[in-house]
């Protein structure tokens, strides 16, 4: 699948949810108060969604990256290795930060 299509299929699924909130929305004075509930719960859905598929996608390319320089030049390992592992550890750091503000916004419902 290429990268166009998948955008499209992630923009089409986003105003789905969005539209399927709008739709379903109650008139009133409660409506308010739940639709901003539900609004903190989507951002936080799609907040882990999306750091979640950057974070995969930027370690692949990290550990593709590594591992291509290794098999050019094995006496480099050492060199390649370590700091790969280093930035694998940062990337995920930025994806369990974005699970932490996820469970912050959660429980402001």
């Amino acid at each position: 699948m290429s990268r166009k299509a998948l955008l499209t299929t992630l923009l089409t699924l986003l105003i789905l949810a969005v539209a399927t909130l709008a739709f379903a929305a109650e008139e009133g004075a409660a409506a308010a108060g739940t639709s901003v509930k539900a609004a903190i719960a989507l951002a936080a859905g799609f907040g882990i969604a999306i750091a979640s598929f950057g974070g995969a996608l930027g370690q692949s390319r990290a550990i593709t990256s590594g591992l291509e320089g290794i098999a050019r030049n094995p006496s480099a390992q050492n060199k390649i290795f370590i700091p790969m592992i280093v930035g694998l550890a940062l990337i995920e750091s930025l994806v369990t930060y974005t699970l932490v503000i996820a469970f912050i916004l959660v429980g402001k419902i």
